[in-house]
């Protein structure tokens, strides 16, 4: 009796097992990206079709190469889901040396597209060094606080880190990119307050990002007025509410199902940008609400596992470095989702793996393969 009681646990377990999508958070991650790339690939077709025959006679022109950026990724990944993510504390004097010689030269030899400079030109491909930027500073502050935090040592604000971090923010919105130096300047800042980052500094980090971001407003006169139409985008329709406006309209005539794939109208020369910064726009033209819910309950699904493997890290540099990365690739994914849907000014944030973006893919794909490295890490450490 004993012995039909314990195989019938056995098979319950084997059968609740066989049951799961994933055996662990790590395979859980990488699933959802494989999801998101594939998702991603058909709407950048589906969004870039129209444009690329337009300007480059033929309809596969950014495929292609959103498919060899793939490809590039993938390479990227596994070498970061394979090496010990401590190795890359000894590499980051040269990884840094590299990123700021790359930010530097952007601004003097890149070329000037709708009045900014942020990409350097690699023969058929390009590079744009604030996308790279992103993930470094994101290690650089990880390294920091997790000597912080080990030490019980009090965790302060100006460090030669963020220093640092400020000089590729600044160099960033040189090109101006003010989304992305944010994000550069921004993700390291939300780390130290996660990290435990005293209230009263937080309170003093609340007065200064604000009164810089009131600077930052009014040094380029436009970003004043997309943030007044942020609320009212019909106000100037023709203007700096054009983009917001059609990305609306894109929204709202999806419907329940959508249009089905190809079919969306807004990518016929309505909405600039139809397959990098307002890509969701179209993809919930083409899929509609269940479509758009679908792609909130990945992301959602990625930040809980993300969560885990943070919880799970053996030591101080995997949590902080493993949250910095949830950070980056989730909070990126928010902002994109509420630029599109006007609820935040129009600021040049991709929606990682759905809109078109090369550097910005790879990066993407290698923090997933420094994030999964730490997962796969962290169940070894806990099986020993």
């Amino acid at each position: 009796m004993a012995t039909a009681q314990s195989a019938g646990k056995a098979n319950s377990i084997d059968s609740s097992e066989k049951k799961k999508f994933w055996n662990n958070d790590t395979e859980a991650i990488i699933g959802i990206m494989l999801v998101l790339l594939i998702l991603g690939t058909i709407n950048v077709f589906s969004s870039s079709f129209i444009i690329a025959e337009a300007e480059f006679d033929s309809p596969y022109f950014f495929l292609k190469r959103h498919l060899i950026n793939i490809f590039i990724g993938f390479i990227a990944f596994i070498i970061c889901f394979r090496v010990d993510y401590h190795k890359w504390r000894g590499l980051m004097p040269f990884v840094l040396l590299f990123t700021l010689l790359a930010l530097i030269l952007v601004l003097i030899i890149g070329p000037e597209v709708n009045g900014a400079k942020r990409w350097l030109p690699l023969g058929v491909a390009q590079f744009q060094p604030a996308e790279f930027a992103k993930l470094v500073a994101i290690m650089i502050m990880a390294a920091y606080l997790a000597m912080q935090v080990k030490a019980n040592r009090e965790i302060k604000f100006f460090t030669p880190q963020l220093a640092i971090v400020g000089v590729m923010a600044f160099l960033t919105e040189q090109e101006p990119d003010m989304g992305t130096a944010s994000i550069i300047l921004g993700i390291p800042l939300i780390m130290m307050v996660v990290a435990g980052l005293h209230w009263k500094k937080v309170l003093q980090l609340v007065g200064v990002g604000i009164l810089g971001i009131i600077a930052l407003i009014y040094r380029q006169p436009y970003r004043l007025e997309r943030l007044k139409v942020t609320w009212d985008p019909w106000s100037d329709a023709q203007n700096f509410g054009y983009q917001t406006v059609q990305s609306l309209s894109a929204i709202g005539s999806g419907e329940l199902t959508g249009m089905g794939l190809g079919v969306g109208v807004s990518k016929y020369d309505y909405l600039p940008e139809a397959h990098t910064d307002f890509a969701f726009a179209i993809f919930c033209q083409e899929n509609g609400f269940l479509g758009a819910i679908f792609v909130f309950l990945l992301f959602a699904a990625l930040t809980v596992y993300s969560a885990r493997v943070a919880s799970r890290a053996r030591d101080e540099y995997g949590q902080i470095l493993s949250m910095g990365i949830m950070i980056l690739i989730v909070g990126q994914a928010v902002a994109n989702l509420l630029m599109v849907g006007g609820m935040l000014p129009v600021v040049g944030v991709p929606l990682p793996f759905i809109s078109y973006g090369g550097t910005s893919l790879i990066v993407t794909m290698a923090s997933i393969g420094i994030l999964t490295n730490i997962g796969r890490l962290g169940i070894k450490s806990a099986e020993n």
